[in-house]
């Protein structure tokens, strides 16, 4: 079995009847984790056999994936993972700009989430402190999603989950940029601080203003913008 799939089937087997929309979440799961990066080919017997499935239902699968841009279908190659491209970069954070700040400003914040929230900051300033590139990129998915848990929403959270798999995807683009995770471990920490004192309208306004930068960042690395344009202030949108 290829590397990227192995493993795929641990824990995995369902013991319900497995279904399309259980093989997507199966597959998934495992891009958000960084654990099938972009160019994987999804080989059907491979697959169909780590996971119990018959190839119809890893087709429906496929279909789902490919609906949100997860996967690739190239005619006569077979099904890929896919590797994000600016207008996907695009629509990632159009999403993330309108989910994110209002689980932020609307969403339970106490007890155990904002231990959880703490928890996350502190594994991305060891990742940091230990140069761990992969490190930090899984505590930024892990505290993104935990900001839209805050809204107690399981639809928001699957919705979540589809995004943060093609987030998974864009930050392979980012691997050799370290800068690109580190220097927003402390604004992260700074957003934690200001949800745990109350500060809920300026923590939404600060998301926007990071989603925004971090938008911007990703586009100028992939050639998308050249460094010095605002998109969005070409958009006529204000910051």
């Amino acid at each position: 079995m290829n590397t990227a799939l192995q493993g795929i089937a641990e824990g995995g087997q369902a013991t319900h009847a497995h279904t399309g929309a259980w093989v997507a979440g199966v597959l998934r799961a495992r891009i958000s984790a960084g654990q099938l990066p972009p160019g994987t080919k999804l080989s059907e017997q491979k697959l169909s056999e780590a996971l119990g499935v018959s190839r119809n239902t890893l087709r429906e699968a496929f279909t789902v994936l490919a609906g949100e841009s997860v996967v690739q279908r190239i005619p006569n190659r077979g099904v890929f993972v896919a590797a994000p491209g600016a207008d996907d970069v695009r629509e990632i954070y159009r999403v993330r700009r309108l989910i994110e700040p209002a689980a932020v400003l609307w969403g339970e914040a106490a007890g155990e989430s904002l231990t959880g929230l703490d928890a996350i900051i502190d594994k991305a300033r060891k990742a940091r402190e230990a140069g761990s590139v992969p490190g930090m990129a899984d505590a930024n998915q892990e505290l993104h999603k935990a900001l839209v848990g805050l809204a107690g929403s399981a639809s928001l959270d699957e919705l979540m989950e589809k995004v943060l798999a093609e987030m998974r995807l864009v930050f392979h683009a980012m691997a050799t940029t370290p800068d690109f995770h580190s220097h927003y471990v402390e604004r992260n920490a700074a957003l934690v601080a200001q949800i745990r004192a109350g500060q809920r309208e300026e923590a939404a306004t600060e998301l926007r203003r990071y989603l925004d930068a971090a938008e911007h960042e990703l586009l100028v690395h992939i050639g998308a913008l050249p460094a010095n344009v605002d998109e969005r202030s070409n958009q006529g949108i204000s910051g």
